[in-house]
């Protein structure tokens, strides 16, 4: 009986005849692509164990190729165009990339906003269900989440304070972060992270703004002596959004049990685990400044105080930037807000 089964299934499959052996029997290979290094923590903790994690609950089905550093080509900016095309199948990136494009998440990049990582990457997802469920209509998103709080890495100058910025040459990496650095007196320059090395060596930059966790993957931990962070207990100075997005023909065209593993490993829960672990990694890379001897600024209340008054108006030219884009941007800052202080309760 047996036997008569699997030849049946091989004439089945001669004859082009896929509903005698059956949807359940459908594989497919993805394809991830990804700015990050092969060696980050981003990569080795959070997309591989992704990947594994779909690739054990479909049976094999579902494999992945990796591609990490952008080693399918093209430019970090790119990235989500990737996946809406189908050039590849799955991308993490930044929405911010591409200023302007995706304005409404950019509330959770907002100064002194978020929190921590897990509960604002599950404010993050729900804001979006709830709030702006078609910005990324394009694609078939799979997990929204944040880093830990931001703070500033220097190459030869100490920051204690928002007088120290005055034209300082700061790298950002957001529109929103942007903004930001220049409220409190710095020039801003914006790049995408994998050009903060460069930028940093030959002077392009004095300083950059990035969390702790993704220091030794752009070795500032080498470039730089001196990192000035936001007390533990005060909201960060700020964070930046990412997107894990699928190709939505992809998406698709799975067999409905492989759709269920993806729907699985998507969603609030896996939102909020991916920022967990971005977060969790910080301490980290914050010992490996502190093992090199570099110098650890916290700053005071009083500092931060200053930092908050100063960067107070980006807020508010976001909320007019919505206002003017049709959507209530007043209601959308109420609703991020609210948001992250009810995930931050659990």
């Amino acid at each position: 009986m047996k036997r008569r089964s699997l030849l049946q299934g091989a004439a089945a499959s001669a004859l082009g005849v896929p509903h005698l052996i059956g949807l359940a029997q459908q594989s497919v290979t993805l394809k991830f692509h990804t700015f990050m290094a092969p060696m980050s923590n981003v990569w080795l903790s959070m997309h591989k164990p992704w990947m594994e994690k779909v690739e054990k609950d479909s049976g094999g089905r579902i494999k992945f190729e990796a591609y990490p550093a952008m080693q399918l080509g093209g430019t970090p900016v790119q990235l989500y165009d990737q996946a809406r095309d189908g050039v590849v199948d799955v991308v993490w990136t930044l929405p911010a990339n591409t200023a302007g494009r995706f304005p409404r998440i950019e509330v959770f990049e907002l100064p002194f906003v978020m929190n921590n990582a897990e509960a604002t990457s599950k404010a993050y997802w729900e804001y979006f269900q709830t709030q702006c469920p078609d910005e990324f209509k394009e694609t078939q998103v799979l997990a929204l989440h944040v880093h830990g709080p931001g703070m500033f890495h220097s190459v030869n100058k100490q920051i204690k304070s928002a007088a120290d910025l005055k034209g300082m040459k700061v790298r950002g990496p957001t529109r929103q972060v942007t903004k930001l650095l220049s409220s409190i007196g710095a020039t801003p320059v914006g790049m995408p992270l994998p050009q903060i090395p460069d930028a940093l060596s030959k002077g392009t930059v004095e300083a950059c703004v990035i969390p702790w966790e993704v220091v030794p993957s752009v070795k500032v931990h080498e470039l730089t002596k001196f990192h000035s962070e936001f007390p533990a207990d005060s909201p960060a100075f700020y964070t930046t959004t990412f997107v894990m997005a699928m190709n939505r023909a992809k998406y698709d065209s799975l067999a409905p049990d492989l759709k269920k593993v993806i729907d699985a490993n998507s969603g609030l829960a896996t939102s909020a685990w991916l920022g967990k672990t971005q977060q969790g990694n910080d301490a980290n890379g914050r010992k490996s400044a502190s093992d090199r001897g570099n110098t650890i600024y916290t700053f005071s209340a009083a500092e931060t105080a200053e930092f908050v008054k100063l960067s107070s108006h980006v807020d508010d030219e976001w909320v007019a930037d919505m206002d003017k884009r049709g959507f209530k941007g007043a209601a959308l800052l109420a609703s991020a807000k609210a948001l992250i202080a009810k995930h931050g309760r659990g």
